[in-house]
C-alpha cells in the first residue's frame, strides 16, 4: 500500500502526486495542514526529521524529498512507460535537471518568490506572537532565518532579487533548450521526469500572477499549455487546488507584480 503525507499547494507535493498520477497508481492520503503545523509533530518527524512535505511510505518504508521520490516511483513501477530515458547520458541529464531545483531554485527562488508575495499574509493576519512561533518551530535554522525575514520584509527582503535572478535564469535556459532541439517536451521528444518536476513551478507563476515571466518565452508557453493538458494534470494538481490559497496567490501576485517587473528590468 502506498500513503502519501502531503499538502495540497506543495509544489514539492504536487510533484509526488503527479508521478502517482503518471504512473496510474492508487495510494492512501494524509493531508497535512501547513500553517497549523501538521508537518511539525513528533509523529510527522518520526517519518520526516525536516519537517517537510511530502514523504511516501511504501509498503512500510518511507521515502523522503520529491525528486527522490518521483525518481523511486519511477523505478519501482516502470509500467506504463519509464519516465527517464534508457540511455545513460539520457538519464545523467534528468539527474543536472532535477538537481538544479534541489541546488536553491526550490528553498530560494520558489519559496521566497511565493512567501514574499503572498503566503506572508497568512502569518501576519495571525498577529506577530503566533507568527513567530511559527517560525521557530522550523527545524532548520538556515530556513528558518530565511522565513523570518521574507514574512517580515516581504518584496524587499534580502534574498528578493536574488529569487527573481534565479526565475529569469531558469526560464532563459528552459526557453533555450526547447528552442535548441525543436522537441515538445525539455528532454526531446518524450516526457520524462523533468518536465513533471518543472511542471509544479510554472504552476506556482500561474498562480502567482507572474506569467508574465515567460511573456517573451513562446517555446515555454506552448510546453506549459501542454503538460497542463495532460490528464495527470488536474488529477495531481487541479483537483487539490486550495480556492482560498489560489485567490490569495493570484490577488496578492498581481499587486506585487509592477515590483517584481521592476526587479526583472533592473537585472
Amino acid at each position: 500500500m502506498l500513503e502519501l503525507y502531503h499538502n495540497d499547494q506543495s509544489s514539492c507535493s504536487q510533484k509526488a502526486r503527479l508521478v502517482l498520477a503518471e504512473k496510474g497508481l492508487d495510494w492512501e492520503s494524509h493531508h497535512l495542514d501547513l500553517r497549523a503545523g501538521d508537518q511539525q509533530t513528533p509523529e510527522y518527524l518520526k517519518l520526516n526529521p525536516k519537517g517537510v512535505v511530502p514523504t511516501l511510505v511504501d509498503d512500510g518504508r518511507a521515502v523522503r524529498e520529491s525528486n527522490v521520490i518521483i525518481e523511486y516511483v519511477d523505478n519501482a513501477y516502470p509500467g506504463p512507460a519509464p519516465l527517464k530515458p534508457a540511455d545513460a547520458y539520457g538519464r545523467a541529464m534528468v539527474h543536472l535537471w532535477t538537481k538544479r531545483l534541489d541546488d536553491g531554485h526550490h528553498d530560494i527562488a520558489t519559496a521566497t518568490l511565493s512567501m514574499g508575495i503572498a503566503f506572508r499574509h497568512q502569518y501576519l493576519s495571525q498577529g506577530k506572537e503566533v507568527a513567530d512561533r511559527l517560525i521557530e518551530n522550523i527545524p532548520d535554522p538556515v530556513k528558518r532565518e530565511r522565513r523570518r525575514d521574507i514574512i517580515y520584509n516581504g518584496t524587499e527582503g534580502r534574498e528578493f532579487r536574488l529569487a527573481v535572478r534565479l526565475w529569469e535564469g531558469l526560464l532563459t535556459d528552459m526557453e533555450a533548450e526547447l528552442t535548441g532541439h525543436g522537441g515538445d517536451w525539455i528532454m526531446g521528444d518524450d516526457y520524462t521526469l523533468v518536465d513533471l518536476a518543472y511542471t509544479p513551478y510554472l504552476t506556482r507563476l500561474d498562480h502567482l500572477n507572474a506569467l508574465g515571466f515567460i511573456a517573451d518565452r513562446p517555446r515555454l508557453q506552448a510546453w506549459y499549455a501542454r503538460v497542463r493538458a495532460r490528464p495527470s494534470y488536474d488529477t495531481a494538481i487541479g483537483k487539490w487546488d486550495n480556492a482560498d490559497y489560489v485567490a490569495l496567490m493570484r490577488e496578492k501576485g498581481g499587486e506585487a507584480w509592477p515590483r517584481v517587473k521592476q526587479i526583472v528590468a533592473e537585472l
